[in-house]
């Protein structure tokens, strides 16, 4: 049964792909430069750069993309009436948990850009494993559909 978006059901879907790959991209890599960054002394010129890079990924290319695989994510939901599902709500609840990385992570950027750090560079290594899992889980979840 075709739902309200019709024929425009691919595009969003294909909008949608797009905008969670680029968010992904954006919370693999952030937790990357913060291990960079705890290699470099603070207020050095090394430093200074990796607060423009992690600040400018943070507020133009992850929070966007995040809104938008939202948006189209929504549309998607009500379109096909996937939160009638068990799955869905297994992905839901990794898409929080997603969410809140992706607060965490502006506050960790937050104590670099104030030099004012105290995780360690292995801390970060750790960190960057976490989008890596809930991607894992939610990919599952919604291809597989387990419940």
């Amino acid at each position: 049964m075709a739902g309200f978006l019709g024929e425009g059901y691919l595009w969003v879907k294909a909008l949608h792909i797009i905008s969670v790959i680029s968010w992904m991209a954006g919370l693999l890599y952030l937790p990357r430069i913060f291990v960079y960054h705890t290699q470099v002394p603070v207020g050095s010129e090394r430093s200074e750069i990796l607060k423009v890079m992690e600040r400018k990924l943070f507020r133009f290319i992850m929070t966007p993309a995040m809104a938008a695989s939202w948006l189209f994510g929504i549309l998607l939901v009500l379109d096909t009436e996937a939160f009638r599902e068990g799955w869905f709500h297994g992905k839901f609840l990794f898409l929080f948990l997603l969410m809140g990385f992706h607060g965490t992570s502006s506050k960790w950027m937050k104590t670099f850009q104030a030099d004012n750090n105290t995780k360690s560079e292995k801390f970060y290594r750790f960190a960057n494993e976490v989008p890596t899992l809930l991607m894992i889980l939610i990919v599952i979840f919604v291809v597989v559909k387990p419940f």
